[in-house]
């Protein structure tokens, strides 16, 4: 309406050609930027569940600080905020402006005008990775699932049995704690089952909240304490399960 009578307005009155299209512009303008004022708060499912206090950090987790994720819009998408000394650990949080989560995507981290920062997918349920170029791989974790820290080393070194769910051991193994690799050196003790002498473990290492024995060859066999440190379950779980039991 407000348009229609600019125009109308302009004809009679003789106003050049050139006066009515920006009072057209003006008017449409005007309109349109109410409409994006009032356009509601909107997250998708995915999105939902990230606001809140977030643990960022790197691979060895030796650097973290905690990033908030909020539902208030900011130009690129919703606000996010580190805390003080994360720009001291993490260089490129300075830039980060906002935070993206469209359905059934990757969660983006992206500076002022939008450009993506940091790509996180989701690898564990509350748990996100993001190699980033420069930096090394990247980690979010929910505050509150990240409060308890990794185990020392110390406490894992020692004696071991791999255990088959039904309680027979299979083979006997040390931890110890001279590096080997990404982690630390295992010794194989004579008498250990064929089938598991062939995996020739390597290395072993605590990686957040799993122990990882790590075969000459092949992926790393991966286990969630169940027993203060007395018995770890090899994870996932399969109908050949087996335990790693303190000896």
């Amino acid at each position: 309406m407000a348009t229609k009578a600019l125009i109308e307005m302009g004809s009679r009155r003789g106003y050049s050609q050139t006066m009515v299209r920006f009072a057209t512009f003006l008017a449409a303008t005007c309109i349109s930027g109410f409409a994006f004022a009032q356009a509601p708060t909107q997250l998708g499912e995915s999105a939902q569940r990230m606001i809140g206090n977030w643990e960022f950090s790197n691979a060895d987790r030796d650097r973290t600080c905690t990033a908030t994720f909020r539902n208030d819009r900011a130009p690129p998408g919703f606000k996010v905020e580190f805390d003080a000394n994360c720009v001291n650990l993490f260089p490129l949080v300075h830039d980060i402006a906002a935070w993206k989560f469209p359905d059934n995507d990757l969660l983006y981290l992206v500076d002022a005008k939008g450009k993506s920062i940091v790509e996180f997918s989701e690898v564990e349920d509350g748990i996100f990775e993001a190699p980033t170029p420069g930096v090394g791989v990247l980690f979010l974790q929910n505050a509150a699932a990240a409060a308890a820290p990794p185990k020392p080393a110390e406490q894992i070194a020692g004696d071991w049995a791999i255990v088959r769910k039904a309680g027979t051991p299979v083979c006997t193994l040390t931890l110890s704690m001279t590096k080997a690799g990404d982690g630390f050196s295992i010794s194989v003790k004579p008498g250990c089952d064929a089938a598991i002498a062939r995996l020739n473990f390597a290395q072993w290492r605590i990686d957040r909240d799993e122990l990882l024995l790590v075969p000459g060859r092949g992926n790393p066999w991966r286990f969630e304490e169940v027993d203060n440190n007395a018995s770890w379950r090899r994870v996932p779980e399969s109908a050949d399960q087996f335990m790693l039991v303190r000896q």
